[in-house]
This record gives C-alpha cells, sequence and structure tokens, in this order.
C-alpha cells in the first residue's frame, strides 16, 4: 500500500533523508520511529504532497506521488500532530467542509459525517463549536475528518501529543478500530510504549537513514527479556539478561540500588542508535 524506492531529502547541504527504502502492505499498521530532526516529519510531509522529493520514488496504492499526484493524494487522510480545527465553526461544519474540498455530494456528506461523529463518539456534541471541546475530543474531530473521504492510507503523526494516558489509551483503541476495518496506518510518535503497543512493525529512523526494521517482539529480543537499570555517576546504566534467573544472579552480587523490569522497545532503540526517541 506505501512503497518508497531509496528516498532522498535535502535542503541546500542538509540531507534529511539518505536513501529510505520501506515496503508496508495493505491493512498493516506501521510505526516510524526516530528522535527529533530525524526525518521522520519530513518523510510525511512527502508522502502527502507538502514537500517534493529529491530523488528516489513512492507511491500510495500504486499511485506515483509526484507523476500521479492527485491520484496519489486521494489515498490518504492526515492527522497532523498539531491540531488544526476551525475553532469558531461547530464540530459538523468543521467536517462538512473538509467533505466539501472533496466534492462530496451534500446527501453523501452528511451520511458520512453522521457515521463518522457516532465512530469518534461524538454524535451528541455535532452542533457544539470547536473551542468547546476538550483535547482529547479534537484529537477524535481530527481523526474523523482525516477518515471522511474514505482514505486507504491514515498518516499519523504525534497523534496523541500533549493527551494525558487515559485519553491516549482512548486514542489507542480508536486507531486500532480503523486499523480493523481495513484501514493501512503510517504512525509517528514520541510515546515508545505506543509503537509497542499499537505497531505491527517498526522501523527506527536516525540522521536520516533506517537502521532497523522488524516486529517490536523481536527488536526487543535482540537486547534480551530482562533489564537490570542502576544510577552510576548521575546516569542510568542498563544491563540486560535473556532469563530472569541470570538478572537475580547479577543482582545478588551488587551493593547499588537498581531496578529490574522487562526490556521495551526504547532499550533496542537506544542500542542501534544511541540516542533516545523525544
Amino acid at each position: 500500500m506505501i512503497r518508497i524506492e531509496d528516498l532522498y531529502k535535502s535542503y541546500n547541504n542538509f540531507h534529511a533523508l539518505k536513501g529510505i527504502n520501506l515496503h508496508i502492505a495493505k491493512g498493516e499498521l506501521f510505526a516510524y520511529l526516530g528522535p527529533n530532526g530525524a526525518g521522520k516529519t519530513t518523510t510525511i510531509r512527502i508522502l502527502t504532497g507538502l514537500a517534493r522529493l529529491t530523488s528516489g520514488n513512492a507511491y500510495l496504492n500504486g499511485f506515483h506521488i509526484e507523476q500521479e499526484k492527485r491520484k496519489a493524494k486521494e489515498q490518504s487522510g492526515v492527522v497532523p500532530q498539531l491540531i488544526n480545527l476551525d475553532q469558531e465553526l461547530t464540530v459538523f461544519e468543521n467536517l462538512d467542509i473538509h467533505g466539501r474540498l472533496f466534492q462530496m455530494r451534500a446527501k453523501e456528506r452528511g451520511k458520512k459525517i453522521h457515521k463518522l461523529l457516532g465512530y469518534v463518539e461524538l454524535d451528541q456534541r455535532k452542533d457544539n463549536l470547536v473551542k468547546q471541546l476538550s483535547g482529547g475530543m479534537k484529537r477524535r474531530l481530527v481523526i474523523a475528518r482525516a477518515l471522511i473521504h474514505s482514505p486507504r492510507i491514515l498518516f499519523l503523526d504525534e497523534p496523541t501529543v500533549g493527551l494525558d494516558a487515559n485519553i491516549r489509551r482512548r486514542i489507542w483503541a480508536l486507531i486500532k478500530k480503523i486499523q480493523q476495518s481495513g484501514t493501512t496506518i503510517f504512525l509517528t510518535t514520541h510515546y515508545i510504549e505506543e509503537a509497542e503497543f499499537l505497531a505491527e512493525r517498526v522501523a527506527f529512523l536516525n540522521e536520516g537513514r533506517i537502521v532497523a526494521i522488524d516486529t517490536p517482539q523481536r527488536l526487543m529480543s535482540g537486547q534480551g527479556t530482562w533489564a537490570i537499570d542502576r544510577v552510576d555517576d548521575d546516569d542510568i546504566k542498563t544491563v540486560y539478561f535473556k532469563a530472569r534467573e541470570e538478572a537475580k544472579q547479577f543482582i545478588a552480587m551488587q551493593q547499588e540500588s537498581f531496578t529490574l523490569r522487562r526490556v521495551n522497545l526504547e532499550d533496542a532503540f537506544l542500542a542501534l542508535t544511541g540516542k533516545k526517541v523525544k
């Protein structure tokens, strides 16, 4: 559904992307992780037609993003990091305007808006001004707006940034429901547990290059199963173990304070890049 071949993007002498290659299947939920400046947003901007590639090729559902730009853009919906709704319009009016931009007929628009508002649990809020909504409600409305034209692909750029843990998990449930409908989802996030919970495959991006692609489970197992964190000279040092018994034996020999935990996806990212996802 998404195919990227040897993608490069340069701004003057700065090389933001350095030969990205990706194949993402229909219905897959794919997470694209990296620290600030790694090239995540640049990739999404290119795939959604907001920036031009320097060289290489990319396709959405078989349509070249530049040679068949209109067809390619019709394949996707975008949930940006910043909430860009019209605060002075109602929930319904925000969706209605977006449907008009995709040249949807009035009857089709009305039916789709009614369905989407039920889908994101905002049907009781359709006549409220957007500025009256909570942050979580606005996020759900942005997701509904991205789905108005029934896209085959959904780009989620930091979809839960700034939300508390309970609201984040509610958005996660909605994202899973969208995937189960057959939509391909391309996710960027700074919440490593979000990718670990949601994604079927993960790509680690560092300085414009993909350094690893695999399932979260395989990426984590490369480090081990158990981790011990201990404070050492104002830094946290981590030691990894395949078995809990090995970790316990190590603990028995230590005098410093420590924390025993399971290995997570951030451990794998740190091992491969030397950086944190932030």
